[in-house]
């Protein structure tokens, strides 16, 4: 079994949207992002985000573009047709925690100014830890080609 547990620092260029799935109406949240490059002179990477039922909902309600995020999740590789027929492999992230980093996260919770963020994060960790299987992710079977 193969572990595949990324942790990205973001910025969202594109505003998220949300679509349901034809079964079960699960809301998808999607949005591209931007991340810095590893080296000096190269340009900065874009990726695809997914994010399945609440973290959907979070997308939307509170991610703008221009924000600055911390992304946890699992990385992927899709096989997409391109226009001229040929298929193309583009790199596609799936949500699994979602932070914000910098001012943004004062608005999120605006009761108390310094106890209030150190007592809502363990009581927010363990559910989102509990569904961490419960979205419906990426196969283990998925092979990164780096």
């Amino acid at each position: 079994m193969t572990m595949n547990h990324c942790v990205l620092e973001v910025e969202v260029i594109d505003a998220p949207t949300v679509r349901y799935t034809q079964d079960n109406q699960t809301p998808i949240g999607e949005m591209t992002v931007r991340f810095d490059a590893l080296r000096d002179g190269d340009p900065p990477g874009e990726l695809k985000v997914v994010g399945w039922g609440n973290l959907a909902q979070e997308l939307q309600n509170k991610v703008q573009v221009g924000q600055r995020l911390m992304l946890e999740g699992r990385l992927r590789m899709n096989t997409v047709p391109r226009q001229d027929g040929m298929k193309e492999k583009r790199a596609e992230f799936t949500l699994a925690r979602m932070h914000h980093v910098g001012g943004a996260a004062a608005p999120s919770n605006p009761t108390s100014k310094a106890a209030a963020p150190s007592a809502p994060a363990p009581a927010k960790a363990e559910p989102e830890a509990a569904n961490w299987n419960a979205a419906p992710l990426v196969p283990d079977t998925d092979e990164i080609p780096f």
